[in-house]
């Protein structure tokens, strides 16, 4: 390898950094996101991305997350920090081991086992969930009423929604029912909060006469 670099033109040398500078881009995290858990999160994302099993990832993480909050046995054994590094690795290799999961994910809990990080689990899966958001375009947004909508309704505002987000956005919409807003619509979108509601006018109101 290093001989071949060696025998590389001068010529060559800016196209050959160029390409490598595209390919690591390409496998970089969508999103600029901090702390330990998220360093735990892009590693793996970066690796899960040049294995071509972003996907795939993203499900036996979710998976193992669900396991953890059904399961008390599993849950503590990931929480106790009595048990050493060594025989958490080797229950992770126990019951993860074998091709029941990718390498990438078997190598995160590992490593997180053997680093005594493996409470953070549910905070990495969380964060890696994030990012693959992020890189389908999708957009979290949740609609608070007083009463349940209807889907013309729920359509209605659906389609407001993507206008907002922009073009090449995908509008993940939940809903929740709350009777103390009174009525008309609570909106959060991402980080973005709207407050439409017939209590806050009241509220307003209130603050205007007073």
């Amino acid at each position: 390898m290093i001989s071949s670099v060696l025998k590389t033109t001068p010529q060559r040398i800016p196209t050959l950094i160029a390409r490598a500078m595209a390919t690591d881009a390409a496998h970089r995290p969508p999103l600029s996101m901090h702390g330990l858990h998220a360093r735990y999160a892009n590693a793996t994302y970066t690796a899960a991305s040049k294995a071509d099993i972003l996907p795939k990832v993203e499900m036996e993480l979710n998976t193992i997350q669900s396991v953890a909050s059904k399961s008390t046995q599993f849950q503590a054994f990931l929480d106790n920090p009595l048990i050493s590094r060594n025989n958490k690795e080797k229950g992770i290799q126990d019951m993860m081991g074998g091709g029941k999961v990718s390498h990438v994910t078997l190598n995160l809990m590992c490593t997180l086992a053997g680093n005594a990080r493996l409470p953070l689990t549910s905070k990495i899966v969380d964060t890696y969930s994030e990012l693959m958001k992020a890189k389908r375009g999708e957009v979290e947004a949740t609609i608070t009423s007083a009463d349940p909508l209807t889907k013309a309704q729920l359509d209605t505002v659906a389609v407001a929604m993507k206008t907002q987000v922009g073009a090449g956005k995908k509008v993940v919409l939940s809903t929740q029912v709350d009777p103390t807003i009174l009525g008309g619509l609570q909106i959060q979108i991402g980080d973005k909060f709207l407050d439409l509601s017939v209590g806050s006018k009241i509220n307003d109101l209130s603050r205007t006469v007073m």
